[in-house]
Formats: structure tokens, C-alpha cells, sequence
């Protein structure tokens, strides 16, 4: 069932919630900063149900990030509420991404981060609050500039030890109280400053 308009304003509402709450709040991804406080971030929210039909919103959303002036938008988030429930449905999609980025010649211009709500690492048990790194509230592809990556890295000491070091943080918070900070973002809490 397609969303309403509501919905997809809901969803794009939650979503900043979390960027805020969570991925900001706890420097997650250190970059994101800029383009959040600039409002270089494009959210768009797919409500196709099938993989064929993300591929083409994915697409047409990579083009635009492509032809796009990075101080309009840096980066877009593709949400896709309706799809890709199951992780492992979601993960192996990721390589029609690798493809299309290819077939697009877009190598080295754009790359894509992944998020999942039932995000696991290979190596993690399902129940690991590491997983959370990679955890939002619905499934989606985070499309990113190199020209935005490029720039961010030549600021960042350590641009490698940012997934430890939020494994790390997320180990000492705790799986209870990470997990209701994820819930929060659903149930309309005050959006923290950062």
C-alpha cells in the first residue's frame, strides 16, 4: 500500500530525528554535521514494495546527486519504508547498488553507506549493540559525494578509527539504553540539540 503524504512527511520527520538524536548527537559520522546544519541533505522517500522498482527510484536518485550543485545537495538519503524488510533481502541488494554505480561510471564520484533497522556485521551476533552503528529506523541508502568525503577526510585526524571508535562508545552506553534511544526517535521526543 502506498504511503500517504502524511506518512512520508512522518518518515522524513523520524529520519531527522534520528540523524539528530543519534547519529549527530553521538558524532556517529562526523561529517554529517555540515550538510545537516546547511540543509544539503536530500531525503527521499520511495514507497515502491519491490526491488525492481527501488533500483529505479535509486537511479534516478543517483543522477540527480550526480548533476546536483553540492551546495544545494551533498548527499541524499533513499528511504525505503515498503522494501526491504528483511536484511538479508536488503543486503543483497546492495549489489545491484554496486552495479548501477558502475554501469553509471560513477566510481569514485558517488558511494553508498548502508543502513538497516536489523543491520548486522558479519561477524556480530544479531543482538550486538555494534550493529547499531549501521541501525536506523527504516532501510535505506545513504549516497554520498566523494567531493564531500574528500573534503570532510582532509579535516578528520583519523578517518579509519571512526568505525571503532563508534563500537566503542556504543559498547559503553549500553544495549538498553541504545535501543530506546532508537525507540525514541519513533515516539516524538524533543529532538536534541548538537
Amino acid at each position: 500500500m502506498p504511503l500517504s503524504t502524511t506518512t512520508q512527511a512522518q518518515v522524513i520527520e523520524e529520519t531527522r530525528r534520528w540523524l539528530k538524536n543519534i547519529v549527530l548527537r553521538h558524532n556517529l559520522c562526523p561529517f554529517a554535521h555540515k550538510p545537516f546544519k546547511q540543509g544539503t541533505i536530500h531525503y527521499l522517500v520511495s514507497q515502491a514494495n519491490e526491488a525492481e522498482a527501488i533500483a529505479e527510484s535509486l537511479l534516478q536518485a543517483l543522477l540527480a546527486l550526480r548533476n546536483s550543485d553540492i551546495n544545494s545537495i551533498e548527499t541524499t538519503l533513499l528511504i525505503t519504508p515498503n522494501c526491504f524488510s528483511d536484511f538479508s533481502d536488503y543486503n543483497e541488494f546492495l549489489g545491484v547498488v554496486d552495479r548501477l554505480i558502475e554501469q553509471l561510471h560513477l566510481l569514485g564520484i558517488i558511494q553508498v553507506a548502508s543502513f538497516h533497522p536489523d543491520y548486522q556485521f558479519a561477524d556480530l551476533d544479531a543482538d550486538d549493540v555494534r550493529n547499531y552503528t549501521n541501525r536506523s529506523l527504516y532501510p535505506m541508502f545513504h549516497l554520498i559525494l566523494e567531493e564531500s568525503i574528500k573534503q570532510a577526510r582532509a579535516t578528520h585526524p583519523d578517518v579509519h578509527a571512526i568505525p571503532q571508535t563508534n563500537m566503542d562508545l556504543l559498547e559503553k552506553q549500553g544495549l538498553t539504553e541504545t535501543v530506546q534511544q532508537l525507540s525514541d526517535c519513533r515516539q516524538h521526543k524533543p529532538v536534541i540539540d548538537v
